[in-house]
């Protein structure tokens, strides 16, 4: 399940875009998972594909940013490896911790899930998104 992102692009028919309020409920639920997941700023702007510490700070501030669609597709993307994780791991200590533990899994080989998102390309956090999709079956 993603984000709807072409209404983000579209608008609403009041001529008013959505995608400021789609990017400012995504960066407040990321500011959450960040800091359940333990992450870094730098593990953060690597994961929303920012290359801008001003920028990210700034969207932080904002309370409807107008985020670009990639942003939108890996706030929607983490949303549901979030969620996924709080369905297959009941504690919520064990399903934050997940994302740093080694996996000997097919996508990690070895490494952690979080050490895969961080390659930077949304297509490592779709395979993770995959994955947990899959096991929940």
């Amino acid at each position: 399940m993603s984000l709807p992102v072409t209404h983000a692009v579209h608008g609403t028919s009041t001529g008013r875009s959505s995608s400021g309020a789609l990017g400012g409920a995504g960066m407040r639920a990321f500011v959450n998972i960040a800091e359940a997941w333990d992450l870094s700023v730098a593990e953060q702007l690597t994961l929303l594909g920012i290359p801008s510490r001003s920028t990210f700070f700034k969207w932080r501030r904002e309370r409807e940013p107008r985020l670009p669609a990639d942003t939108l597709e890996r706030l929607s993307y983490l949303l549901g490896i979030y969620k996924s994780l709080q369905i297959l791991l009941p504690d919520p200590g064990a399903a934050d911790a997940w994302v740093r533990k080694p996996n000997t899994a097919a996508p990690f080989g070895g490494r952690s899930a979080l050490d895969r998102m961080l390659s930077g390309q949304v297509a490592d956090l779709y395979v993770v998104r995959q994955y947990l999709d899959a096991q929940r079956g």
